[in-house]
């Protein structure tokens, strides 16, 4: 009978109910205290609930709608991301062209700074040569063990 009580206990305390089931519930009530503390704390729930609604209710203040219509008249829109790529074609040469000679600046940069490059063969090299037949007066593998220890050292 709990479960029927505390299933329809807010249609209970709205007077939702059928006779019948008021009076059942009503009768469990009169046995069952964890019910009735349930009831009593749902009743002041509700009545504290009803103190929150105002008794008046307000009204803006006179123009009130017509500023608001003024003010939203008076907004431009925002321009959508989109509209940056609509620029006028003079411009859009003069980003073109920068970003050209700034490719330009950085790359003759990084060329002219590097200054260390590798003279022996790669580590994928010599997997690739140990087969060769250069490698056959010694076994391939103390050859290429020779060979990437001279690499380690350039």
């Amino acid at each position: 009978m709990h479960a029927e009580v505390m299933g329809s206990l807010e249609e209970y305390l709205a007077g939702e109910l059928d006779p019948a089931t008021k009076r059942e519930i009503e009768a469990h009530l009169s046995v069952c205290e964890a019910c009735r503390e349930e009831t009593r704390g749902m009743r002041e729930v509700s009545e504290w609930l009803g103190t929150l609604h105002p008794e008046e209710a307000l009204e803006p203040a006179p123009g009130f709608y017509t500023r608001v219509m003024q003010q939203v008249g008076e907004r431009r829109p925002v321009p959508p991301f989109t509209s940056l790529f609509s620029l006028d074609l003079a411009f859009g040469r003069a980003l073109a062209f920068a970003s050209l000679v700034t490719l330009a600046v950085l790359g003759s940069y990084l060329i002219s700074n590097e200054t260390t490059y590798s003279t022996g063969p790669s580590p994928e090299t010599v997997m690739a040569q140990q087969n060769s037949p250069a490698f056959d007066d010694a076994p391939g593998a103390d050859n290429m063990l020779i060979t990437l220890t001279t690499y380690e050292q350039h």
